[in-house]
């Protein structure tokens, strides 16, 4: 049975326009910004979660509603409902059908705070535990390759998942795919990984990209990416005096 119709009843009765018209801003949704036609009802992240676990048994169907909304928090709370199918699941085949889901519904999935809450949950989860390591290069490859800046930014997000089990390699092969992209957002999530990948096996490995790539790399990349080093080596890394 649909629970589509009770979500949208909960969530229209839990806008909040001032709140939208704030989030819209911080979203950058004005014409011609990542963001542009995203329409926001206005409500919060921990409460979208509540929403989301207390429709956990909605369909795949009802999903596919939420995803498709013109408001952000439906599709918000459709990620989250998808995130909690997938870790309730023990089954392969289950898990399989919810990341094929994800992917070809990337469309959807379309401003940094869906990617970031989904990606490594749902895409890195799933490739590390169940792909072989042939393709997942293909499969991360293939997005952050993709003229769609989201799915660019699932490619790069996604290794998070990989580098919190101390797996790297996948992250800089995505990072080095990403260096010559023109985004701010993917400069900003390719700097973000390679920073969460430093801090889990340590800096050299980072080091060694570094010197490799830093003087070509967007210098925002760079500058998330050593944001933990001492102040000397950051400031000499920005000088990219190596």
């Amino acid at each position: 049975m649909s629970v589509f119709p009770d979500i949208s009843r909960e969530l229209n009765i839990l806008a909040d326009k001032q709140q939208a018209l704030i989030l819209q801003r911080f979203f950058k949704t004005g014409k011609g910004q990542y963001g542009e036609g995203d329409i926001f009802l206005g409500i919060r992240v921990p409460v979208a979660r509540q929403v989301a676990l207390k429709y956990k048994i909605a369909t795949m169907t009802d999903v596919s509603k939420l995803l498709k909304s013109k408001f952000h928090e439906y599709r918000l709370v459709g990620l989250f409902i998808l995130i909690k199918k997938y870790e309730d699941s023990k089954n392969i085949i289950e898990r399989k059908t919810i990341f094929n889901f994800y992917l070809k519904n990337t469309r959807y999935i379309n401003n940094w705070d869906l990617v970031d809450l989904s990606a490594p949950k749902i895409v890195g989860n799933f490739l590390f535990n169940y792909i072989n390591q042939k393709e997942i290069k293909n499969i991360l490859g293939e997005m952050a390759h993709s003229n769609n800046l989201w799915e660019k930014r699932i490619a790069i997000v996604a290794t998070f998942y990989f580098i919190r089990q101390g797996s790297t390699k996948e992250v800089f092969y995505i990072s080095e795919i990403l260096l010559s992209d023109k985004h701010d957002l993917i400069h900003k999530a390719v700097g973000w990984m390679l920073r969460e990948a430093g801090k889990r096996i340590g800096t050299r490995e980072l080091l060694d990209f570094l010197k490799k790539y830093g003087k070509v790399m967007p210098r925002t990349a760079l500058r998330y990416s050593i944001e933990r080093f001492p102040e000397k080596q950051r400031k000499s890394l920005l000088d990219c005096r190596f």
